[in-house]
């Protein structure tokens, strides 16, 4: 159903998959807090992945923080602000909505989290579980996949695969960024992503719900 805000930000051909996955993301995300719980040193998957990870060289160390400023207040801004413009020179603003409320609560949840698994890396201070960094970029990619399935009308196959690869590309180049410059335990940043897959399903549906019950009001 479409509303006077525009169609919806989560295509019907797509809702049964995508929350299917993300309810086997949030259950990731669970499972991976509660074996790290506590901890502050590397598990056996984090020090292979580093081993493979370490000893890039400094051009790629540059690389790596360029990746990583997309996640920080500046970098995440800017995105934000040219999604949204996007989103609203098109006319979608529901998907302009999304962008922020996507990437905000993911981040948010991710902040939510740190202290209640209490995981930490580079001392006790540095809560590490999971990655807001790969929460942001992978909720970002989210949004921008869900819009372009929708407006071109792709099929469940089709949006399906470009929804997941855009996540799944936006999700491992942050991952690579935090991994490289040892921000983050490997098994962070699969929980930053896992994140956001849960949180922007959940979002989007509940932003066409709101949209379309305001529209019904207005009739």
């Amino acid at each position: 159903m479409t509303g006077r805000s525009g169609p919806a930000v989560l295509p019907p051909s797509l809702r049964v998959w995508l929350g299917l996955i993300a309810a086997l993301a949030a259950l990731v995300v669970v499972v991976l807090g509660g074996l790290y719980a506590g901890d502050g040193a590397p598990g056996r998957v984090d020090a292979r992945i580093w081993a493979a990870v370490d000893g890039a060289g400094p051009s790629w160390r540059y690389v790596a923080l360029g990746i990583d400023f997309l996640g920080e207040p500046a970098g995440a801004a800017m995105l934000v602000l040219v999604a949204v413009s996007g989103c609203l020179l098109l006319r979608r603003p529901r998907a302009a909505v999304l962008v922020v409320a996507g990437a905000g609560l993911s981040v948010g949840t991710t902040t939510l989290l740190k202290p209640l698994v209490g995981r930490t890396i580079h001392g006790d201070d540095n809560l590490s579980y999971p990655s807001g960094h790969t929460a942001f970029l992978t909720a970002l990619a989210l949004v921008v996949g869900l819009f372009v399935a929708g407006r071109f009308g792709l099929g469940r196959a089709v949006g399906a695969s470009l929804v997941f690869a855009a996540a799944l590309v936006a999700g491992a180049a942050m991952g690579w960024a935090q991994v490289a410059l040892g921000a983050h335990y490997p098994t962070d940043v699969i929980g930053g992503w896992c994140t956001a897959l849960a949180v922007v399903t959940a979002t989007a549906w509940l932003v066409d719900r709101t949209a379309d019950a305001l529209g019904r009001e207005r009739l």
